[in-house]
């Protein structure tokens, strides 16, 4: 096996469509777990402005799956009802293929991304960060997500991101795509809001799961904006 990562993304306009894609959070997920070759799902909802709020965007939905091979991937893209039936009620959609090359830390008590490359940092980079929030320590972290946030805006070498989660407010995730890893650890590093929040997470632990992963994006297909995907004139094609 060659196992991949994809993470979809679906854009609702309507009041209809985004009823449905808000009831998919709580229906889709026994689809999933019968699909051929998906090791690993989560159905993710958004959060509202740039995607890091404490408030939801119902507009904007995510599918993130860990597949044994890029084959099985593109068989329910293809050909899924499921899949389909997310196609059929959304106004844009884009999916990112991606091997994993860096993960620690556990999601729902496992480490779901297995390493499928060797890690290298001139190339594109793919982030997930995803934690589960101590109940007592909320109020802590979502005072400092604005500033987190706006620090995000206009970063030299970001291509795309956005807030994602399970649960609102208290399983909360991040994606990100960086045109290489240098882009990327300058935004983590050298950000005082960024850095403070880690600072305050290893002095308070205000997590009570989390991990952290890297991924190369190596292909991209759908229609996002403008007619194509935020990865489109960085894959070489």
């Amino acid at each position: 096996m060659n196992p991949v990562t994809t993470l979809s993304f679906f854009r609702y306009d309507t009041p209809s469509t985004r009823w449905w894609g808000f009831r998919q959070m709580g229906l889709a997920g026994a689809q999933l777990e019968t699909v051929e070759g998906l090791q690993f799902s989560k159905l993710l909802g958004s959060g509202a402005g740039n995607g890091f709020s404490i408030w939801p965007d119902f507009g904007t939905y995510g599918l993130l799956g860990v597949w044994d091979s890029e084959a099985a991937a593109q068989r329910f893209f293809e050909s899924h009802p499921l899949f389909q039936e997310f196609r059929q009620h959304c106004s844009g959609w884009w999916t990112t293929f991606m091997r994993a090359v860096k993960a620690h830390g556990e999601w729902d008590g496992r480490q779901p991304f297995p390493l499928t490359g060797d890690y290298d940092e001139q190339r594109l980079v793919g982030v997930i960060t995803r934690a589960t929030i101590h109940t007592r320590h909320l109020w802590r972290f979502w005072r400092f997500v604005p500033s987190v946030s706006r620090s995000m805006d206009d970063k030299a070498g970001r291509i795309f991101s956005i807030g994602i989660g399970e649960l609102p407010l208290v399983q909360q995730a991040t994606f990100s795509l960086w045109e290489n890893s240098q882009a990327m650890m300058a935004y983590a590093y050298r950000s005082k809001e960024h850095q403070e929040v880690i600072r305050r997470t290893r002095q308070l632990g205000w997590y009570r799961e989390e991990l952290f992963a890297r991924f190369h994006p190596y292909r991209a297909e759908g229609e996002w904006e403008d007619g194509g995907t935020p990865l489109d004139g960085y894959l070489g094609e």
